[in-house]
């Protein structure tokens, strides 16, 4: 028997992952765990029962006619003591293997005999460069052309440096990775192998770098004996992913690998976009002794301040303005409380681009919704009053319609996108917090500007009593997806994070949710159907090693569309224990294509959709699922599901044409 300083010590949770009176299953390695906490102390133990393999960790602990305390095997009920692992007899007499646990802090640590004498490899080193470089979620599958790569990524999961998420399709993991980028500003990895493995990665790498998210892709390859002449599963990835990675290159055994690693992690922080690396088979097992590298030093602070004679024009500007509003897009992200005050400042209206709902809550005095195809009349009316726009962080999208024939001041850190696609009154090259901060505490504001703080009030009763309006309608086909953002807007944590997919579910999510606080996440410039569900999973993982986002609850919305592109993640969420909650608009077919055909004067053609019971498909995947009818059953079926231990899919029956 190994003394405990002889062990190695693997995290496995955090103190809050596991209340009281609970089991759960936890891998430390390749070492499937039941944990247990029970009269105030922790125990783990063998997760696999001697009777049918049932995992204990997903069972319960539960009084017997005996009056003491079991874990039941949830397969078959077997029972076994929680801190000894001992059966109460009557079965057979072996007890489960017990293994040290340490508390560390708030971590929990399980002690295993050291692994055999590993050789360090070039793909170690780039793993733990990659760690240094604070990428700590991977995102992937496991094959045949990466294995010595995923064993590296193994490895530091084993130490506790990052957490590895084996998901069901690569595509998946793209979103996820996206998702995570989006909502952290920091990079998460994908992992797959050659060929189609990382082919399939290319929509999601194309999401995140035209909504300027950074990723990392890490992509396995043949070995380079072979490369060229047409090997199984040989394809040129770097001419693959040569229009969407600002950084590609292949690992040989002459390269520095730690500043290749570097480079790519210094490119999708630095440029917010996607970085590739390529793994041939062959080189992902040399022995290499070199030290990782860190980002001590390679990082420059990114204040951009805005010029002296700019400031002035806009002071000038501002100084004969009666109705400036702000419209605040998603680039505005980190400088937010800086812009509200700004806008509080001015009394001026905030409008969001789509991209940048969530960023002031729509109870804020100055917060007038959403602009455009995705918004409320609100932000419309405000946009035909103004005599000035300030365009901060917003990139003019047509599914924006920011007027271009106002006078507009456009502030942006990047100067490409000053004037991109018309000219503006007077472009401003600098940092949104830079900018802001140069204006306050009190910025130019004229005796007789209008009070559009009061008119705000006006216009959102105006559209709260359409919305309660249009929530008494009813074509008996299914819920009005108002009532069903209504419920979300009442009863949605106000720290929430919440990944909206593509679709007439997404419109009506803009138009009607009413946010107060929460993070939201969208394919915002690519409009990829299917988004929904992984970025739940991306943003997850944020949650759980990101300080910022831990114990924020994450929901996901889409339509049944949506769903069926990556309906087998809800087991990837099962399998992690993500306590995520997906809220699914069925309404039986792909609501926004037969509007357009519609629209257009098309026949509506092949928009129709066969459905299981998506309710019961995450029952049968292990998670919480439940479907509703009628409206009536909303309120307390939502409040279920969000309050649910796990993966849960609430299902409501929705009417396609009443968005």
């Amino acid at each position: 028997m190994l003394d405990d300083q002889d062990l190695d010590w693997v995290r496995v949770a955090h103190l809050d992952d596991l209340p009281e009176g609970r089991v759960k299953t936890v891998t430390a390695r390749t070492t499937t765990l039941c944990l247990s906490h029970f009269d105030g102390k922790w125990a783990a133990m063998d997760n696999r029962c001697p009777h049918q393999g049932g995992p204990l960790g997903e069972g319960s602990i539960e009084t017997g006619v005996d009056g003491k305390c079991w874990i039941r095997c949830p397969w078959h009920g077997w029972d076994f003591d929680p801190l000894t692992g001992a059966p109460p007899g009557g079965h057979e007499d072996t007890g489960q293997q017990l293994y040290p646990v340490e508390l560390r802090g708030d971590e929990v640590y399980v002690g295993l005999e050291p692994e055999p004498t590993h050789t360090r490899t070039v793909t170690d080193e780039m793993v733990e460069t990659m760690v240094n470089w604070g990428v700590t979620s991977v995102f992937g599958m496991v094959g045949h052309s990466n294995l010595g790569l995923a064993d590296a990524i193994r490895l530091a999961s084993g130490r506790g440096d990052l957490n590895y998420y084996g998901i069901r399709h690569e595509g998946a993991a793209a979103f996820a990775a996206s998702a995570y980028g989006k909502l952290t500003g920091k990079p998460a990895a994908c992992l797959t192998i050659a060929g189609p493995g990382a082919t399939n990665l290319l929509t999601g790498m194309w999401d995140a770098k035209v909504d300027r998210a950074p990723v990392l892709a890490l992509t396995g390859q043949v070995q380079t004996q072979v490369f060229g002449p047409g090997a199984f599963q040989d394809i040129d990835l770097g001419q693959a992913f040569r229009g969407v990675a600002r950084f590609s290159q292949t690992v040989l055994s002459s390269s520095r690998h730690a500043e290749l690693m570097s480079l790519a992690c210094k490119t999708a922080i630095v440029e917010r976009d996607v970085a590739h690396l390529i793994f041939p088979d062959d080189m992902q097992t040399l022995p290499n002794e070199n030290p990782a590298a860190a980002p001590k030093g390679r990082l420059g602070r990114a204040d951009i301040r805005p010029s002296d004679v700019d400031m002035e024009a806009v002071r000038g500007m501002l100084a004969g303005a009666r109705r400036p509003i702000i419209v605040m897009g998603h680039g505005a992200l980190e400088a937010r409380d800086r812009v509200i005050a700004l806008a509080e400042a001015l009394g001026a209206p905030v409008l969001t681009t789509f991209k940048g709902k969530g960023l002031i809550p729509d109870s804020h005095p100055n917060a007038a919704g959403v602009l455009g195809r995705s918004g409320t009349p609100i932000a419309s009316w405000f946009m035909n009053e103004a005599d000035l726009i300030l365009a901060l962080g917003s990139s003019f999208s047509n599914h924006t319609g920011i007027e271009p024939s106002k006078p507009i001041i456009q502030v942006d850190f990047e100067r490409m996108q000053l004037g991109k696609f018309h000219p503006v009154a007077l472009p401003v090259w600098a940092e949104l917090g830079a900018f802001c901060d140069a204006l306050l505490p009190e910025p130019p504001r004229p005796a007789d500007a209008a009070d559009q703080v009061a008119e705000l009030v006006e216009r959102w009763q105006i559209w709260r009593d359409e919305k309660t309006s249009r929530m008494s309608e009813g074509g008996g086909s299914g819920v009005h997806s108002a009532v069903v953002f209504d419920a979300l807007t009442r009863l949605c944590p106000k720290d929430a994070i919440i990944a909206v997919d593509v679709g007439n579910n997404t419109y009506s999510f803009g138009r009607y949710f009413e946010p107060h606080g929460q993070r939201v996440l969208m394919s915002g410039y690519l409009g990829s159907i299917g988004f929904g569900l992984p970025a739940a999973l991306g943003a997850w993982a944020a949650t759980q090693d990101q300080e910022a986002y831990r114990g924020r609850k994450v929901i996901s919305i889409s339509g049944d569309g949506g769903f069926g592109q990556y309906a087998m993640e809800f087991t990837t969420a099962v399998k992690y224990g993500m306590d995520l909650t997906h809220i699914l608009l069925n309404n039986g077919e792909l609501g926004k294509i037969s509007k357009e055909q519609r629209a257009g004067d098309w026949p509506v053609w092949e928009t129709q959709l066969t459905n299981p019971s998506f309710a019961a498909f995450a029952r049968l995947c292990g998670g919480h699922g439940h479907k509703v009818t009628e409206a009536g059953e909303l309120d307390a079926a939502m409040t279920e599901a969000l309050s649910s231990d796990g993966p849960a899919l609430l299902e409501i029956m929705t009417d396609p044409d009443l968005v």
